[in-house]
């Protein structure tokens, strides 16, 4: 089995009487998780998706006495680990759940969901001080190596901040080979793992239909699924891009409002993401227009139907800029520190991290050789805002400047 990387982070909660709950999009790994974790650990797993095993905990005294017949005893004095699947369709469970960690120090649980969207309030309310969330994508590209075995290119890429001059691309020709690979398939681990094109785009349907008929249909009725597909599309064919809701709402055949609320739903159940503009005036900052992104370049593409090589596409840099938002994201970074900043003439700069302490502007492009203007929106915003370094992100050369840093994409700061 291959492990993910933020698997020991989970595994050491096992010591915490804090529930543990993993959240993100079906198909991503929550599942195999939990299960390692039951093998580690012992105890009872259940999938919540199965309303049979729902009843046997559907209220406290049944939960006790489920327990109970599997092992647990009200005296015992280490941790019995109780590991729940996709519980997120029955928001009394995090009652239940509360009971459980208010009378019983010896019961540490461990809960995953696939929509925070159905759960959020009822965590929030319930599990206030109760709980631990840990968020889980689909991989990282350092992941996707250690999914198809090329653990030597890690030491690569690592080895690529020591290098001040060159040409990244040049440098470590594998690691970008299997970079345009991800940037076409994305990350999610059935599809990492097969091995033909074909059974990629397979894996992607796969993950598609049963996000409809597991996800979709607790939002929206029968009726009106089909017009959240094809927004669906309609984002995908201006991944990016900046969102008017009433145009999408136009090409969709639907309203504005609806436009939004389904919007909320794809961003809940982690299939897309959502940059507001960078104001200093928080107020404008709500009210302006966003950007969308898909967390998956795969599922993008799906959509999209567009499954061809970055160099053969006039898209490439927003699929780069895809990438890189969701690395940012997989590393920790709370999505809603991402943001993005535009002025009315055209200055831009595709990622402001908006961080409590700093401010910390970054420009992405998918180029071999950069310009000068490429990284003129970047500072502009460093020298309106008296940003003292800022970054270049690229898939090329290697050129250092005082205040403008040029990274690789690979190593996050």
């Amino acid at each position: 089995m291959k492990r993910r990387l933020i698997f020991d982070s989970i595994l050491n909660q096992k010591n915490s009487k804090k529930i543990s709950i993993i959240l993100g999009p079906r198909q991503a790994g929550k599942t195999t998780i939990l299960e390692e974790l039951y093998k580690k650990l012992g105890g009872v797993f259940l999938d919540i998706d199965i309303f049979s095993n729902y009843e046997k905990i559907s209220a406290y005294e049944k939960f006790i006495n489920f327990i109970q017949l599997k092992g647990y005893k009200k005296d015992q004095k280490s941790f019995f680990y109780v590991f729940l699947d996709e519980f997120q369709r029955y928001a009394d469970l995090t009652i239940i759940m509360k009971n459980i960690y208010d009378h019983h120090s010896n019961i540490k649980i461990y809960a995953s969901g696939s929509s925070s969207l159905l759960i959020k309030n009822a965590i929030q309310e319930s599990l206030a001080g109760r709980k631990q969330i840990t968020h889980l994508y689909p991989l990282s590209f350092k992941e996707f190596l250690i999914f198809r075995e090329r653990n030597d290119l890690l030491e690569e890429i690592e080895n690529l901040k020591k290098i001040k001059t060159g040409n990244y691309s040049k440098l470590t020709p594998e690691v970008f080979k299997y970079l345009n690979e991800f940037m076409v398939f994305g990350g999610y681990p059935e599809v990492a793992l097969s091995k033909t094109r074909e059974e990629k785009i397979e894996a992607l349907r796969n993950i598609f239909d049963l996000y409809i008929k597991k996800d979709l249909v607790n939002f929206l009725k029968p009726a009106i699924i089909d017009s959240a597909h094809t927004l669906i599309k309609q984002l995908a064919i201006n991944n990016g891009m900046i969102a008017n809701y009433s145009n999408y709402g136009m090409r969709v055949g639907i309203d504005a409002k609806t436009v939004k609320n389904y919007i909320r739903i794809l961003r809940e159940t982690f299939l897309i993401i959502k940059l507001v503009p960078y104001f200093t005036n928080k107020n404008k900052e709500i009210a302006k227009i966003p950007k969308i992104y898909f967390l998956d370049n795969g599922v993008r593409n799906y959509f999209f139907n567009n499954f061809n090589d970055p160099e053969m596409r006039n898209d490439a840099g927003i699929l780069f800029e895809g990438f890189y938002i969701s690395e940012i994201i997989k590393s920790g970074e709370d999505a809603d520190n991402i943001k993005y900043y535009r002025t009315k003439i055209g200055s831009e700069v595709d990622v402001i991290l908006d961080r409590v302490s700093e401010i910390i502007p970054i420009e992405i492009k998918y180029k071999r050789k950069l310009k000068e203007s490429d990284a003129r929106g970047l500072k502009k915003f460093m020298k309106e805002y008296k940003i003292p370094t800022g970054y270049l992100v690229n898939a090329g050369e290697i050129n250092k400047e005082q205040d403008i840093k040029k990274i690789d994409c690979f190593n996050l700061r």
